[in-house]
């Protein structure tokens, strides 16, 4: 398993910088990576279908006990088929759609990178399922964030794309970072990272049901799940081979694959039902409606993977094992149908230039391949028999029928009829629109004229419906992987095998149900539409996710633009001030959760003296007018610090801070000498209250810390480091003066490190008293006479061209 993400990598990044050179046919190359995983499936397919996982453990960081551990179940397995599968025949169909003259010529020159990206992807979705590690997963969670925004936004002249893009990395990358949060909470709330483990003592509790809606928030920014799903249409800008293999079979999969994972250990505990129920509901509705009102085929089939992934969410986030059997089928009938689908979308576009509905006219004989596609496939997704969508709803349906004890169920089960009925609608909409049923009179017949593709362009997605009719006409076919998938989800199920026709049933009334008011709603098309369009100006004043989104990121921008404004506006009082209100509240929060009492306050008669200084001398620098007098006042601070370190028995402490102090008073004489004596009357850039209430605070702040941090040593069980250098400094350091072992011996880096700044700080510090000579003392032209302008006579010189263009008197006696 880590050679196969290994080779991807080497793969991906290898096309990546012959992408050029390769062109279109890097997707050649890039063919390998999925051909490799099929081949390395096959060979694990026996052993993992009979219950057993197969297991690599490698040590990343191990104090931290991270480990890149790859399990393949059978769950995994069936994801991994789905990858790599779909990926194969992406390869195959993108060698044709990127020949010459496609929609997508503006890309042209980046079709090889985009291959070597799609490689890339593959092997991060491929960690993401089979890494058992939670923090692993993690990291290929986002690896699939990051370079599906290389995808989508590849194209990088056209603005849409680069939005897009940026869209889709916010909202998942946001998403992520609330994920590992939650990931964390998980892992070490129950003591192991590790999803097996997991499984068989499932952490309970407050702050695990606060990391298991981290999680959730985590997966449905991943899966376009509402009120995240925006940024799935928009990428519907990206060229159709990468919207056929994110939005299909992998990327969009990713939030589903992991609910599947964590439901049966948290579907019963905390609000996980409610949350997923309510959030997949309002998504497949939501999904539904929109894909109703599409003219373009690509954003149909868009909403319509929205719609289709909150069914999912329906059918894995319940927990029960017979309902998740229904998310498997689905699982894999929707990667075959909506894959063959986008390729039909794709094919149209290249070959004819448009996805819009109201332009296309239909089709001749010669593009009968690419209707059957479309048509079979549509099929398939609107859950007629005898296709594999069928037996999925069917499953769906029968799941939440017999199987539906929860709170809700009824409620979910009535959303699943009323959305499958506008999947069958949308479903219809599709193939009429490929048949030129919406067509407009005005509108130039474009698509009669196109030349059909050749069988090769078409051959992807013809082998997807023909997998999508033969999984439905002989279920029997997938029937042992997906109960196995389901037993690596719930190991106390007994799935029931799937069957094409399981008799007059309460399942199938319902989807009689969808195909007849399906039909109905088919028929009345226009009066749907004009009702729709009713509905919109009604709920205009409603925001959308694709305004909230946009409303956002503008209030994002306007706020990092005012407090950057204040924060950054030129004033040091304002700089120090946050600087030093970060740098003291931080600390102040850990002592606010873990106390560690005071030390003692007074050790000598002679330090109430010393503190009584310190204070009026300190008071005194910050109310004098005259800055000598201030610079004294300063002094007598450190003075009195040294005092301080004569009372606590340290005389060369207190002799070197003697010499500071008087080294410094006297660099501050010689530099107010320049200064006007007296402090400058203009407006403070922090209003006196403020200054005076960030002062006292960051004061009692560092107070509390000193005290708390001298009270914390004697609180330490144990040898101390103290101690150790004191025992120390004789034997290994020979020397007596404890101070100066550790400064030059303990911690002779640290002291090299710092004589280094200071002596950085003197050059910098000459070099600035160097800048202000004249430059007719250095001999460098003043930057008037750089700028100066030359005159085109400046150039004719009475002695000739060559002096003109070497001088009076050059090297070589040429004058």
């Amino acid at each position: 398993m880590f050679v196969l993400l290994v080779f991807h990598l080497v793969l991906g990044v290898a096309i990546i910088a012959a992408g050029r050179s390769l062109g279109r046919h890097g997707f050649a190359l890039a063919a390998l990576a999925p051909l490799a995983t099929i081949v390395w499936a096959i060979t694990q397919s026996d052993r993992v279908l009979d219950g057993e996982a197969s297991i690599e453990t490698f040590s990343w960081v191990g104090g931290l006990d991270i480990a890149i551990d790859l399990r393949l179940d059978a769950f995994a397995l069936l994801m991994v088929a789905l990858v790599s599968g779909i990926g194969l025949l992406i390869c195959i169909y993108a060698l044709g759609y990127f020949q010459p003259h496609g929609p997508d010529d503006v890309v042209k020159d980046n079709v090889g990178r985009l291959a070597g990206m799609m490689t890339l992807f593959a092997g991060a979705m491929l960690g993401v399922v089979l890494s058992d590690h939670l923090i692993a997963l993690f990291i290929f969670w986002e690896l699939t964030s990051i370079t599906s925004y290389l995808l989508i936004g590849n194209d990088d002249t056209n603005p849409r794309a680069r939005a897009a893009a940026l869209q889709a990395i916010l909202i998942t990358g946001m998403g992520g970072l609330v994920l590992l949060a939650g990931l964390i909470i998980i892992g070490q709330s129950a003591g192991t990272y590790l999803l097996s483990e997991l499984i068989i003592d499932p952490p309970t509790g407050a702050i695990v049901n606060a990391g298991v809606i981290c999680v959730l928030i985590g997966a449905f920014t991943k899966s376009a799940q509402a009120p995240f799903s925006s940024w799935l249409p928009g990428a519907m800008v990206a060229p159709t081979p990468v919207s056929a293999y994110l939005h299909s079979a992998t990327m969009v999969k990713a939030g589903v694959y992991l609910v599947a994972r964590l439901a049966p250990m948290f579907a019963v505990s905390g609000n996980w039902r409610v949350v997923v129920l309510t959030v997949g509901s309002a998504t497949m509705l939501i999904g539904g409606l929109r894909a109703l009102r599409q003219h373009d085929l690509k954003l149909l089939l868009a909403y319509g993977t929205v719609s289709q992934l909150g069914f999912m969410m329906l059918l894995f986030g319940t927990g029960d094992d017979h309902i998740a059997q229904a998310g498997v089928v689905l699982l894999l009938a929707h990667a075959a149908f909506k894959a063959a689908l986008f390729m039909v979308v794709g094919i149209v576009d290249h070959q004819v230039g448009t996805r819009d509905i109201r332009k296309l006219h239909g089709f001749g004989a010669s593009w009968r391949p690419v209707l059957i596609a479309g048509v079979v496939g549509a099929a398939s997704m609107a859950g007629l028999p005898p296709l594999f969508g069928f037996i999925s709803k069917e499953k769906a349906l029968e799941g939440y029928v017999d199987h539906g004890d929860f709170v809700g169920s009824t409620i979910v089960l009535v959303v699943i009829v009323v959305a499958s009925i506008l999947t069958f609608a949308y479903s219809a909409r599709f193939v009429l629109g490929l048949f030129g049923a919406f067509a407009e009179s005005d509108a130039d017949d474009v698509s009669h004229a196109a030349h059909a593709p050749s069988f090769t362009f078409v051959a992807p997605a013809l082998l997807l419906t023909v997998v999508s009719l033969a999984a439905g006409i002989a279920p029997v076919l997938v029937d042992r992987l997906v109960e196995a998938a389901t037993v690596a989800l719930h190991p106390e199920a007994e799935p029931k095998h799937l069957h094409l026709w399981a008799g007059f049933t309460t399942a199938f009334a319902l989807s009689l149900v969808v195909i007849g008011v399906g039909t109905l709603l088919t028929l009345l098309r226009r009066q749907v539409s004009a009702a729709q369009r009713s509905a919109s100006r009604a709920l205009r004043f409603v925001p959308t996710s694709e305004q909230a989104f946009n409303f956002l990121l503008r209030a994002v921008g306007v706020t990092a633009r005012r407090v950057t404004g204040f924060l950054q506006n030129g004033s040091l009082p304002i700089y120090v001030s946050v600087i030093l209100m970060v740098a003291t509240g931080v600390p102040l929060i850990a002592f606010a959760s873990a106390w560690s009492g005071f030390g003692d306050m007074i050790e000598a008669p002679a330090q109430v003296v010393l503190v009584a200084m310190i204070m009026a001398a300190a008071l005194g620098a910050s109310i004098v007018r005259r800055r000598i007098a201030a610079a004294l006042m300063l002094a007598a601070v450190g003075y009195a610090m040294a005092g301080f370190y004569v009372s606590q028995g340290a005389p060369d402490l207190a002799l070197t801070q003697f010499a500071i102090e008087t080294l410094s008073t006297v660099l501050f004489v010689l530099v107010l000498r320049y200064l006007p004596a007296t402090w400058t009357h203009r407006a403070p850039a922090i209003a006196a209250p403020m200054r005076i209430a960030v002062s006292v605070f960051v004061g009692i702040a560092i107070f509390v810390f000193a005290l708390v941090a001298s009270g914390a040593r004697s609180d330490v069980s144990g040898p101390q480091q103290s101690e150790a250098m004191v025992e120390n400094s004789l034997t290994k350091g020979k020397g007596r003066n404890i101070v100066n072992v550790i400064l030059v011996d303990f911690r002779g880096w640290d002291t090299m490190g710092e004589i280094t700044v200071l002596l950085v700080a003197a050059v910098g510090a000459v070099s600035l008293a160097r800048s202000g000579r004249r430059p007719d003392q250095t001999g460098a032209p003043t930057f008037e006479e750089i700028l100066d302008p030359v005159e085109p006579d400046d150039f004719v010189d009475d002695d000739g061209p060559a002096s003109s263009l070497v001088g009076a008197e050059p090297p070589g006696g040429i004058s």
